[in-house]
């Protein structure tokens, strides 16, 4: 495993979509890895594939140190309710904001070796899920700020 630089605010990559995993390999798992190893480093919750400056559609999310979720080919299939909440991102340093986001989302997504899982997840694992999947369709939090 090894740490990756977090692609900051400005570069174009973070505003790109993302292009379809299709090899489920050692260099996906080791990305994974790393994306995890990057991530705890950086004290965040979340990271997306872009924000190491890949165009894949991967994410993982840890909101309690415990329960590690790799997404690959996330798809929200589901999502109901709204809570408001602050955010922030590593890919935006020093800013953060109020964004709504679903209190409950169902999430279709393959693991590194392309088995398919059904997420249930709601509060902060479902603010997780929506910013990080938000990402790999080139979208970040500052573009979803409300009052």
């Amino acid at each position: 495993m090894a740490t990756r630089g977090i692609v900051k605010l400005g570069e174009s990559i973070l505003r790109a979509k993302s292009r379809e995993v299709v090899d489920f390999n050692d260099k996906l798992a080791c990305l994974i890895d790393d994306m995890f190893e990057t991530m705890f480093k950086a004290n965040g919750v979340g990271l997306a594939a872009p924000q190491v400056g890949l165009l894949k559609r991967v994410c993982v999310v840890c909101v309690d140190g415990v329960m590690k979720y790799e997404l690959v080919n996330p798809v929200i299939v589901k999502s109901s309710g709204t809570q408001i909440g602050q955010e922030g991102c590593l890919s935006v340093p020093d800013r953060n904001g109020n964004v709504a986001r679903p209190k409950k989302m169902t999430v279709e997504a393959q693991d590194r070796n392309g088995k398919k899982h059904v997420y249930q997840v709601s509060d902060f694992e479902a603010v997780a899920f929506s910013h990080e999947i938000d990402h790999l369709d080139g979208v970040l939090f500052i573009d979803k700020l409300v009052d």
